[in-house]
């Protein structure tokens, strides 16, 4: 089901790729092993963290926090937004609403 949204999906799912672009690791939540990612050309990298964000966007709706790699994803539904963190520091909020 996802979670719930009144913002289109698409630019949501575009929102959530690009930050699981910027999650250095994010290969990990696959189970790939560093050289294989090393291998990919970058339109299949691309591929993959579509593939991923769309995975999180359903997840999210059954489970709150989800790891990628050195980064949280979580869901905030009193706020309509998904947070994504590395460590203690937010790397971006993608706005749900």
């Amino acid at each position: 089901m996802g979670v719930k949204h009144g913002r289109d999906y698409a630019l949501i799912l575009a929102e959530l790729t690009e930050a699981m672009a910027a999650v250095p690791d994010s290969y990990i939540f696959f189970e790939m092993e560093p050289e294989d990612w090393e291998r990919l050309p970058q339109e299949d990298r691309r591929e993959v963290w579509e593939a991923l964000a769309e995975d999180l966007f359903y997840g999210l709706g059954e489970e709150p926090v989800i790891t990628v790699g050195s980064a949280v994803v979580m869901h905030d539904g009193a706020v309509h937004r998904i947070n994504v963190l590395i460590g203690e520091e937010e790397l971006t909020t993608i706005s749900l609403i």
